[in-house]
């Protein structure tokens, strides 16, 4: 087996250096499975063994850190987010089919950065970007939620994109996104929703919007 060879050969996830170095090794540990040439490698189906956990953490801005130190390349970023997997313990793992290790995430791992509308067959539909590059359209599928955080009453948005990994809506979109918003009776309260892609996604009780918007 190529893994027990690499293994064998000191070569695991917290043996890297740099993040070059981090980036070329999962590339070749996804290659193994002979099904990550094409599309996001399926981490959903891995199940490797916990090894740890590792210096990376992911700003609220959505830099990437490794070793104390900021991730330059978009490309490096890039394939390392095609590895994340958030798991049922809250915690968010880069993912090979042979190990496991810990991230720490600050607020989401993903950030969307631009946002369009549009019409299918007169029902809205809103599409993000990620800073990754993912396009996830909001529906049942990639479902928006609504946190209201601080003394200050800050309305943040995230969109789910795959798995348990979602983004945050940064801020100069959130406030495009919220022009979008509407009054909707949802069981029997007015809320300050959203529609997109046939769903309703309530924001909070139209009462508490005026206090949220100050």
């Amino acid at each position: 087996m190529a893994t027990m060879n690499e293994i064998m050969a000191g070569e695991t996830i917290n043996t890297a250096t740099d993040a070059a170095g981090l980036a070329a090794m999962i590339a070749r540990a996804a290659e193994q499975t002979g099904d990550g040439k094409r599309g996001l490698p399926p981490v959903e189906r891995w199940n490797p063994p916990f090894c740890g956990d590792l210096d990376m953490e992911i700003r609220a801005d959505g830099t990437w850190f490794y070793l104390g130190t900021p991730i330059g390349r978009p490309a490096l970023v890039r394939l390392f987010s095609t590895v994340l997997r958030k798991d049922e313990d809250g915690k968010t793992y880069l993912v090979t089919p042979v190990e496991k290790v810990g991230i720490r995430v600050e607020d989401a791992p993903f950030l969307a950065v631009e946002m369009t509308v549009t019409l299918r067959e007169d029902v809205p539909v809103i599409t993000f970007r990620t800073n990754l590059g993912d396009v996830v359209e909001a529906g049942e599928e990639h479902p928006l939620r609504f946190k209201i955080v601080g003394e200050e009453r800050q309305l943040k948005p995230y969109v789910h994109v795959r798995g348990r990994l979602e983004a945050l809506v940064s801020r100069a979109v959130m406030y495009d996104l919220v022009e979008l918003g509407e009054v909707i009776e949802v069981d029997g309260v007015a809320m300050f929703a959203l529609r997109s892609g046939g769903a309703v996604f309530p924001v909070m009780p139209a009462d508490e919007l005026d206090i949220a918007a100050r």
